[in-house]
């Protein structure tokens, strides 16, 4: 159902259950998928992709223009979303402009009230943002993680799955999977045990994933060679991407506090 306040474009593709609430604009050449529920006053810009089974809630921005002083319109790149994705109310999430991939959002997120996701992002899947919490610009987040209230992230910065990342934080470097991390200049603190613990990881588990964070960390080896000296015991899955992830870093990774 669209409410008879709503503006929809005739060029705008949305499947037949579509729910679109009053005073909200849905510009051209936006696609959204079937069971997506829209509430009032929400605005979907041109180029946005959505999947199914989507709900945005009242004062949602998707795929607006980035917040970047170069920005130049014919290099835009569109917001790409997946399905079963919860935002709530003033989420912002701008389009994509210096990537091929555009901004990409995953699967079974949920973004809560006034968060931010800037141009050229990619978010994973199960992924919980809590209220305002922030990503600039080419930010890439995994599966699995927990962002904290008020927190912010810096531009190309990445962030390993499992992580949690606490209220207040300011993320400058890239959080490694599985950990804890806290402070105005985040740091390390511990492991997300709970986390992990509630997403079903066995004991054997965390207890190589703690023994690789103790050889990078307070190990004294330099990073590399910590890293060659988790390969030389023949990792498992946990500690395999603890190491790929490091060793893709670009702005190095989180201290330990």
């Amino acid at each position: 159902m669209i409410h008879p306040r709503a503006i929809v474009d005739p060029n705008a593709r949305l499947a037949d259950d579509v729910e679109v609430g009053p005073f909200s604009i849905i510009e051209a050449d936006v696609e959204i998928g079937a069971g997506c529920k829209i509430s009032s006053n929400v605005r979907i810009y041109s180029g946005t992709r959505m999947g199914c089974d989507n709900q945005i809630d009242h004062g949602t921005v998707l795929g607006c223009e980035p917040q970047d002083l170069g920005f130049v319109q014919e290099n835009s790149k569109p917001l790409i979303i997946g399905d079963h994705n919860r935002f709530r109310e003033g989420v912002n999430i701008s389009r994509g402009v210096k990537t091929d991939h555009g901004t990409r959002v995953g699967s079974h997120n949920y973004i809560m009230a006034m968060c931010h996701i800037g141009h050229d992002c990619i978010v994973g899947n199960h992924n919980i943002f809590a209220n305002t919490g922030s990503l600039s610009g080419h930010v890439e987040m995994e599966d699995h993680i927990f962002l904290s209230g008020k927190t912010a992230t810096h531009q190309f910065c990445r962030i390993g799955a499992y992580a949690m990342v606490a209220g207040l934080s300011g993320v400058a470097q890239d959080v490694p999977p599985y950990l804890m991390a806290d402070g105005h200049r985040a740091e390390a603190v511990n492991l997300n045990i709970i986390g992990l613990r509630r997403a079903g990881f066995s004991a054997t588990q965390r207890k190589a994933i703690k023994h690789a964070y103790k050889v990078i960390y307070k190990s004294g080896l330099k990073l590399q060679a910590a890293l060659d000296e988790l390969k030389s015991i023949e990792p498992g899955a946990e500690v395999s991407h603890i190491i790929e992830f490091i060793e893709a870093t670009e702005r190095g990774i989180i201290s330990h506090r």
